[in-house]
């Protein structure tokens, strides 16, 4: 993978990426370190996003449990879920015959 500099990107453009061989991702860098990627569209634009959306998927997975680990809610229990279902569905319940 590629490194190009934020600042050449932006002044040069095309020009910047013309040593990068076709197909390769490049990592755009910018002062405070990496902060984007180029990936190449190849083939079947459609599978791309999905494999795309999938990754970026599973990346805010990774965070969301890394948050749930640091505030101990992954230590939640199927009867503490359970329970908690059953009373989000009695209110919904009662606002409904009310």
């Amino acid at each position: 993978m590629r490194q190009v500099s934020l600042r050449e990107f932006r002044t040069r453009g095309a020009k910047a990426l013309e040593s990068v061989p076709q197909g390769e991702t490049v990592l755009l860098s910018g002062q405070q370190g990496p902060a984007y990627f180029l990936v190449p569209v190849l083939g079947d634009v459609a599978a791309e996003d999905r494999e795309l959306r999938r990754a970026l998927a599973k990346a805010s997975l990774r965070a969301s449990w890394s948050n749930a680990a640091a505030s101990g809610l992954n230590r939640v229990g199927d009867a503490e879920i359970d329970h908690e279902i059953d009373q989000v569905r009695g209110d919904r319940k009662r606002r409904m015959a009310g």
